[in-house]
């Protein structure tokens, strides 16, 4: 039996890689972008493993006549517990915190894939001395496409709501 051939060789296939991401940290200039459309496409991209910066988040804006905007923006402030208002919803003042919020709204917060998509966020007021050199992406189809000034921006909804920066 020492003459028999040796069985061929079957040629593997080669394991599947994953492309890694160009560029892993996706970095967004809020500047001009209708807040809540902005606020979906970033959860979506957190939920799918992305990590996320936003810049210039006061400059984010809200549509609506201006007066009906800010006027709903100061109800939600009188929601709160009668008992104890510490206890109750406490609302963010800050912009950065105002579209952390509205992120947070669009994901599963109680769920791991939530909360691990929150911390892959990062949101910041202006443009902070490590971001100055990054290439900043605008969100398609999130932009303002009316004149800017028939908008609201989150720094001035915060400005009437209590925020003093």
């Amino acid at each position: 039996m020492s003459g028999s051939k040796p069985a061929p060789a079957e040629a593997k296939p080669a394991p599947k890689q994953e492309k890694p991401a160009a560029d892993p940290v996706l970095y967004i200039d809020a500047t001009g972008h209708v807040a809540g459309r902005l606020s979906s496409r970033v959860a979506s991209e957190i939920l799918r493993g992305r990590r996320v910066v936003v810049l210039n988040a006061e400059k984010a804006v809200v549509s609506g006549n201006r007066g009906s905007v800010l006027a709903a923006w100061k109800d939600r402030l009188e929601l709160g517990s009668k008992v104890n208002p510490m206890y109750g919803p406490l609302h963010p003042r800050r912009p950065d915190n105002i579209l952390w919020r509205m992120v947070r709204g669009m994901v599963p917060k109680t769920k791991a894939k939530g909360t691990m998509g929150l911390k892959r966020l990062r949101i910041y007021m202006g443009v902070p001395a490590r971001y100055t050199g990054v290439t900043l992406t605008r969100v398609e189809g999130a932009a303002a496409t009316r004149p800017l000034p028939t908008y609201t921006t989150i720094g001035e909804i915060a400005h009437e709501i209590g925020w003093s920066g």
